[in-house]
């Protein structure tokens, strides 16, 4: 079963914030800078958070992985993205 989170990293070093970005992009549906939607399931949560682990410098850089409430309303600002997988859709 998935459930919604929100990653979001503050990384310093150029090359380590690169790799978060494409290791969090796997898994988003949305985001923006450094904050990103991510619809996982337990296993894939794990996967991101050993992948973060072994990027993030914990003296300097900062990630968190916050689980959303399922039964908040979806408010967007702007044009939305549809998800890109198929098999994913939202409601109101």
């Amino acid at each position: 079963m998935r459930q919604i989170y929100l990653a979001a990293y503050d990384i310093e070093d150029p090359r380590r914030r690169r790799y978060a970005h494409s290791l969090v992009r796997e898994w988003a549906v949305g985001g923006q800078e450094s904050a990103y939607e991510c619809q996982l399931t337990a296993s894939e949560r794990d996967d991101l958070n050993d992948g973060m682990e072994r990027c993030v410098d914990a003296c300097v850089d900062r990630y968190l992985l916050l689980r959303l409430d399922p039964r908040t309303c979806e408010f967007t600002l702007g044009r939305a993205t549809r998800p890109m997988e198929s098999n994913l859709f939202y409601f109101p």
